[in-house]
């Protein structure tokens, strides 16, 4: 058989992932705080994009931001413009400034005295913040100086965030040249800066450091931070008998060190937790459950098609042309897509909130088990464009403040039938060991929760427990009996 060229026709399907569809796709991912940075750098880019209007009478909202889980509408609430401009049925404008009016009549001290928001700037309230432990210690050391205070200010940029000192004091001795008797001084010139136990290098030294402090070392304390060991362990008998005190004394030396920071130095160290806002509102009405985009921070965006008539118009070769034509079916399909993304989250939500309920009319306790797939047959979308509309959105409601994904999990066999979220089973678990009268085994809790209808083994107790962070049988009994 010979081998050589020839040619041939096949027909196949694939799909290509456009520029647009590769937008659109992201957009889907990013909450509504981060789509204020892609909108930003979009406007930078295309000269046809601006930003919408916040006047009503130019701009009217988006159509597709709120939808109501039940068919049932609410009576319409006099809007915030029908309120500001005198409209409502209180015919009193709230944008007069009373307290400018107040001033035609009275003095200036009255009115200020008599204002019932506004009060005098408080210089007290401006303190200095350290930005981390080793600066509010080294602040601390101004008036420290000579060798010791060098010494305490490499001791104090040493420490570790937690506040203790993991280096040897030889070790500094030896790359500081200076005696180690020196070192040691310095020391104990770390150990008595704020905050108490400062500079420990054992959780011993700076539960003893933060005694000394309260001024509550005396020598059954000492004893029991040296035997912390036995009190892990819960054996009391011998704790009182190498303290030398009762049980009632015992149980105050160790509600003493139960107050004590064992990382006192955690204060100072990490960044101060991002502030979360939610991307979407769900409200309850009359007739059931209203979801709605957070309109504060929906990016609001239009094509300046007079712009582009004024540039079309306009003296421009072949290659501006093809650069304003770009331009303008970039921003049509941005805009095109945001509506897109608005209503398939509106969309999604809905479908939760419905399927849900129980959990926003009664609490976790009536969650129900939920998937990704559920929802996505439900509304029918696909399951991954589900799973990014859910992607780091939150959700506001008056339970609190949840984030999409919460929504979703395993669940366990009820009598109800229809089955019972994990979340809900660790409701009812917690609930159970925070009434216990006496000390609850996995077993028992496993009884109880078949009682209320949750049929659950015992390992699957002991998973949802551990998740908890909640100790065993033993442990509780152990810390009850530490307590007294």
């Amino acid at each position: 058989m010979g081998l050589g060229p020839s040619l041939s026709i096949r027909q196949s399907q694939q799909l290509v992932l456009t520029p647009q569809l590769r937008q659109a796709i992201q957009l889907l991912q990013l909450s509504n705080l981060e789509l204020d940075g892609f909108i930003a750098e979009e406007l930078s880019k295309n000269p046809l994009l601006e930003s919408r209007s916040e006047d009503p009478e130019e701009q009217p909202g988006p159509e597709f931001v709120s939808e109501d889980v039940d068919s049932h509408e609410a009576p319409d609430d006099p809007g915030a413009d029908d309120l500001i401009m005198g409209k409502a049925d209180d015919d009193r404008p709230l944008d007069v400034d009373w307290q400018t009016q107040a001033l035609e009549t009275d003095s200036y001290s009255d009115v200020v005295a008599s204002g019932g928001g506004e009060e005098a700037f408080d210089f007290d309230r401006l303190q200095y913040a350290a930005a981390s432990l080793a600066e509010h210690l080294v602040d601390q050391l101004h008036g420290l100086s000579g060798p010791v205070g060098d010494l305490a200010r490499i001791i104090a940029e040493t420490v570790d965030e937690t506040g203790y000192l993991s280096v040897p004091l030889q070790h500094i001795a030896d790359l500081s040249g200076a005696p180690l008797a020196l070192v040691e001084q310095a020391l104990d010139a770390v150990q008595g800066l704020d905050p108490p136990g400062v500079g420990a290098r054992s959780l011993a030294e700076c539960l003893a450091l933060q005694a000394r402090a309260a001024d509550r070392y005396d020598p059954a304390m000492a004893r029991l931070i040296d035997n912390l060991d036995l009190l892990s362990k819960g054996r009391t008998a011998d704790l009182k008998r190498i303290c030398g005190v009762d049980d009632e004394d015992l149980g105050d030396m160790i509600r003493e060190l139960r107050a004590y920071d064992p990382k006192p130095g955690c204060r100072f160290s990490g960044n101060a937790s991002a502030e979360v806002t939610p991307d979407v509102f769900v409200r309850r009405t009359r007739g059931g459950f209203a979801v709605e985009l957070n309109q504060a921070t929906l990016p609001r965006l239009l094509v300046n098609r007079r712009y582009y008539q004024e540039l079309k118009t306009g003296p421009q070769d072949r290659q501006s042309r093809a650069w304003l034509s770009e331009c303008l079916q970039s921003a049509n399909w941005l805009v095109k897509a945001l509506d897109q993304r608005a209503r398939t989250i509106v969309k999604v939500v809905s479908e939760i909130v419905k399927r849900q309920q129980g959990f926003f009319e009664r609490g976790v306790s009536a969650m129900k088990p939920m998937t990704l797939r559920e929802v996505a047959e439900a509304i029918g979308m696909h399951e991954s464009t589900v799973s990014r509309v859910t992607s780091n959105k939150y959700l506001l409601c008056d339970r609190g403040l949840f984030e999409l994904k919460y929504f979703f999990g395993s669940g366990v066999q009820s009598a109800e039938g229809d089955g019972a979220a994990a979340e809900a089973v660790k409701a009812a678990i917690k609930k159970l060991i925070d009434v216990e009268a006496e000390i609850l085994s996995d077993d028992a809790i496993a009884g109880l929760l078949k009682g209320k209808g949750f049929d659950l083994a015992r390992r699957t107790v002991v998973k949802y427990r551990e998740s908890l962070g909640i100790g065993s049988s033993i442990q509780r009994r152990r810390l009850r009996k530490i307590a007294g």
